[in-house]
């Protein structure tokens, strides 16, 4: 259903781009091979979504060679929302069904391909949910499900209400906890194929100076330069050899950045070069 790698658009707003030129680098991310761009209502104090649909409308059927994943459940104060007076999570049917057909209007779409729950909320009702889901499911504004940040036990609640088609999580050299928590494991026996978000840490594999970083930067360069690639895409290609089958998402607005995550698709490294990135993120051989 989603491209091997995702196009986020979380700082879309802060590119200060115009429709054409948030356009343009849509098309360009068609022309790689990223066809599947990831949003959250909350992106941008709220703007992104119109952003992106404001570029869409310049040449619709794009909309035809793409698919649009967006997410809801966080409420931010935010001049766009003022009578939120704490950030909370809100997983009521009632708005999730209102910020879809908030997300509908604003991306210019009939349908969203994939809607995800964004943080795991104490207070949800998985029943709720789940009727939420089937609602907008049979109405067709909605194609598939899932949720973000949840842990097994709290997708595994949610999943035997409904179908969850994946989890979008933090992974990458400097944040592991997915290969060892059972996420993974999980995704893997469910065949739901999981999302990475942050999958450079932020950057963080290319700017710290804390040691840990250091290290797995160093082992990136080294195997890149033997692959005649960036440090970045093996980066890339260390997640995608996992099994589960990830789809990383990478935020960059520079396409050569885009172009470095879809090369690491044409690369499948070997156990040995995948485990010497772990040792060198965790300063340790494997037990």
């Amino acid at each position: 259903m989603l491209s091997h790698i995702v196009a986020g658009v979380w700082r879309m707003a802060s590119w200060n781009w115009s429709p054409p030129e948030r356009l343009r680098w849509i098309e360009q991310c068609l022309e790689l091979g990223v066809t599947s761009f990831d949003h959250a209502d909350i992106y941008g104090g709220y703007a992104v979504e119109a952003l992106f649909g404001d570029a869409l409308a310049l040449s619709p059927a794009l909309r035809q060679r793409m698919q649009l994943v967006t997410k809801c459940g966080i409420q931010l104060r935010d001049a766009a929302r003022p009578a939120t007076r704490i950030k909370h999570y809100d997983t009521s049917a009632r708005h999730i069904v209102r910020s879809v057909e908030q997300s509908l209007v604003l991306l210019r779409t009939d349908t969203i391909d994939l809607l995800l729950l964004h943080r795991p909320d104490p207070l949800m009702d998985a029943d709720e949910v789940a009727s939420a889901f089937e609602q907008l499911r049979t109405q067709g504004k909605v194609q598939a499900f899932g949720v973000s940040n949840y842990t097994p036990a709290q997708y595994e609640l949610l999943q035997a209400r409904t179908p969850l088609a994946t989890n979008q999580v933090e992974c990458h050299p400097l944040h592991r906890a997915p290969l060892f928590d059972g996420t993974f494991d999980q995704a893997q026996r469910l065949r739901a194929r999981p999302m990475i978000w942050s999958p450079l840490g932020g950057g963080a594999l290319f700017t710290s100076n804390a040691e840990e970083a250091m290290r797995v930067r160093g082992v990136l360069t080294s195997i890149g330069a033997q692959y005649g690639v960036s440090a970045a895409t093996i980066a890339f290609a260390w997640l995608l050899r996992l099994p589960c089958h990830p789809h990383p998402i990478t935020g960059s607005r520079r396409i050569e950045a885009m172009a470095e995550a879809v090369a690491a698709t044409r690369i499948s490294l070997d156990v040995q070069e995948w485990t010497e990135i772990l040792v060198a993120a965790t300063g340790a051989d494997v037990p």
